[in-house]
């Protein structure tokens, strides 16, 4: 059994990071178009840095919780009957791969990572990002910016995602809102193919009505009750 696994913020919400579009949102605490838009980095970068400066601590400070556990233990279980789970994430942490996930698939960049605007250089970096910080591979200054997707850019290895997609026998979405493309339409694109479909969630999604299943609680007990439903599913009988 090949499985396509979605996971948005709604997976890490328990290890302390922020959701988006909730009603305690980052997004109703701060405007995205001043913050996560490449006008926005262009005419303020000291103002954007600040902002995924302050996320990127976050992050370093926070640990996976049982969802992510569960997630790179289905993996490794599907390995070992050379099935596959193709996990992409929204999520610009990286959280499922301080649990253990081997092959993480990040649509929308990684927030330890930066970027050269000159060069297009991407590299790791942990550290807090600065207008005056130069580019390590060709010394541009001020010319780093966050690995991350904003509005207004396409995200990353969709050829990658799409193929997947059509290769699968199960697609899963896992704490998303269902509102955001092209992310939000991949449930449709499963249906259209005969793929199964369902959603894991603390709620239903926008689109919720396209699932064939769902579970919802916090993720970190539905994902878990979920993956040992699964893993019993592709087990053989002794």
């Amino acid at each position: 059994m090949n499985i396509f696994v979605l996971t948005g913020a709604g997976v890490s919400a328990e290890s302390g990071l922020g959701t988006f579009r909730d009603k305690t949102g980052l997004w109703t605490r701060f405007d995205p178009m001043k913050l996560a838009t490449p006008g926005a980095f262009a005419l303020n970068p000291d103002e954007v840095h600040t902002f995924y400066n302050l996320r990127r601590r976050n992050l370093l400070e926070a640990s996976p919780n049982p969802a992510h556990v569960a997630l790179a233990r289905l993996e490794a279980e599907l390995g070992k009957r050379k099935s596959r789970l193709f996990l992409v994430t929204q999520n610009i942490d990286d959280l499922h791969e301080r649990a253990g996930s081997q092959c993480v698939t990040h649509m929308h960049g990684e927030l330890l990572k930066a970027r050269c605007t000159a060069c297009d250089a991407v590299g790791s970096y942990i550290d807090d990002l600065g207008v005056d910080d130069r580019c390590p591979h060709c010394g541009q200054p001020g010319s780093l910016r966050p690995h991350v997707v904003w509005f207004g850019e396409y995200p990353l290895h969709m050829a990658t995602i799409d193929e997947a997609l059509q290769n699968t026998d199960l697609f899963v979405s896992i704490g998303t809102s269902g509102s955001v493309y092209p992310a939000a339409g991949f449930v449709k694109q499963a249906k259209d193919q005969g793929i199964r479909t369902c959603e894991i969630n603390l709620e239903p999604s926008d689109n919720a009505a396209l699932f064939d299943e769902a579970y919802y609680g916090p993720a970190s007990q539905a994902v878990a009750d979920w993956v040992e439903k699964i893993i019993e599913v592709v087990t053989p009988a002794r």
